[in-house]
Order: C-alpha cells, then sequence, then structure tokens
C-alpha cells in the first residue's frame, strides 16, 4: 500500500478527478481500510493500492471539481462524486484506491470491502463511474 499522489493518469483532460480503472472506496476508520487492504492480493505492482488520508483527500481532490464543472456544471458524476468524497473526509473519513480493471477484480475488492463497514465505493470505468455500495 502506498501514500496517495495526484498524478495526471487519474485526471480527464480537463482535469477532473477519473481514476479510470481503479475502485475508490471511503471509510470511517483508517483500521477498517487497513484490514481490506489485508485482505486484497497485490497482484500489480505498477498500480498499487493507495492510502488516502482525509487530509490527502481534502488537499489534492477538491480543485478538481472546477474541472468537472468547466465550462458549465458537470452533468456526469465526476464533480457530485468528489463532493461525497470531500464531505465524507471533513467527517475523518479516509479512503483507498485500488486498481481492478477487470468485472472479476472488481467483485473480488468489493468482497474485500463488504467485510467491514464502508461509506462509498465507486468503480471508474470508461465514461461511467459506477456506484458499488
Amino acid at each position: 500500500m502506498q501514500n496517495f499522489e495526484l498524478t495526471s493518469s487519474m485526471l480527464t483532460m480537463g482535469g477532473a478527478f477519473y481514476p479510470t480503472g481503479y475502485v475508490f472506496a471511503m471509510f470511517a476508520r483508517q483500521e477498517d481500510a487497513q484490514q481490506v487492504v489485508a485482505l486484497l492480493a497485490n497482484d500489480n505492482p505498477e498500480k498499487p493500492t493507495l492510502l488516502l488520508s482525509p487530509q490527502s483527500v481534502l488537499d489534492n481532490l477538491p480543485h478538481t471539481i472546477a474541472a468537472a464543472d468547466t465550462p458549465l456544471p458537470s452533468v456526469g458524476a465526476e464533480a457530485t462524486s468528489v463532493r461525497e468524497y470531500v464531505e465524507l473526509a471533513h467527517q475523518g473519513h479516509c479512503a483507498l484506491m485500488v486498481y481492478a480493471s477487470k468485472a472479476k477484480e472488481s467483485e473480488a475488492v468489493m468482497d474485500a470491502i463488504r467485510s467491514v463497514p464502508f461509506s462509498c465505493a465507486k468503480k471508474y470505468r470508461t465514461l461511467v463511474i459506477e456506484d458499488l455500495s
């Protein structure tokens, strides 16, 4: 597990947060996020599981809302999702980003996530943000 660093590969061409191929999940307790990590196989060292502290969410993601809303408010879920993440981070929730580009991988990740209480979980697919809650 690595700490989060926002990279251009996690953004749309316009700068909106959109980490294609990842499941993004939030947890009220960091211990629950760490328990999920312990249950997951780390089969892809090039795309490691990333832990985001509440402060990391607040420091890195809010500015991507403006990119999703430019030139007009987003009709997609990019800005809405980030607003949800920011609201939860203000309440002290942390997040995990787990690369799971295939449906079978996503199912395994969600099995691990569902083993603990979680606040939200979304899968970023090409052109679709799927709510996994």
